[in-house]
């Protein structure tokens, strides 16, 4: 009987020990990524409407920090300028030519800041044969201006892609 009890008493100190050890939780698995969620565009009834729809998009990729979605939008010879809120003093802008430049401002300077928005109100679209501008307003973050940015776009193969993008127009 005391043998029985003995038994008893160590596999309950047993049990009791391994069930206080925590070891390291597993690695959390590489499964696929999230899914994005995006809007569903519609087929635009015109150039300004297209435009306009890619301005929208750009704003929703920018939030969703969708960089594959950006790249799709823009000319591979792309250029994004920060007037740095003094348009009508270039010397002091900041300058990011080419896709690869765009990418790393994308990806190093505006997901970083993680916007919960991202919407540029008040678009006023001029069109002039496959190539058209755009101002509109800015409300991103913290910042809500008028007459803030300036796009140009080109269209290439059939679709409209952003040529470039001056922001930080609105002066101080």
């Amino acid at each position: 009987m005391r043998k029985v009890v003995l038994v008893l008493v160590f596999a309950v100190l047993l049990l009791s020990v391994v069930a206080c050890q925590t070891g390291a939780p597993p690695p959390p698995s590489a499964g696929p990524k999230p899914v994005i969620q995006r809007t569903p565009t519609p087929v635009p009834a015109n150039a300004e409407e297209a435009i306009r729809q890619l301005i929208v998009a750009e704003g929703e990729a920018v939030v969703q920090q969708d960089i594959d979605r950006l790249q799709a939008m823009w000319a591979t010879d792309g250029v994004v300028t920060d007037a740095n809120r003094t348009p009508d003093n270039p010397s002091d802008d900041k300058t990011w030519k080419n896709w690869s430049a765009i990418r790393d401002r994308y990806v190093n300077i505006v997901f970083p800041s993680n916007p919960a928005f991202a919407e540029h109100p008040n678009i006023r679209v001029t069109l002039t044969g496959d190539s058209a501008t755009a101002m509109a307003d800015t409300k991103i973050g913290i910042t809500n201006v008028k007459d803030n940015d300036k796009w140009t776009f080109r269209k290439i193969d059939g679709q409209w892609k952003i040529t470039t993008l001056t922001f930080g127009l609105a002066p101080k």
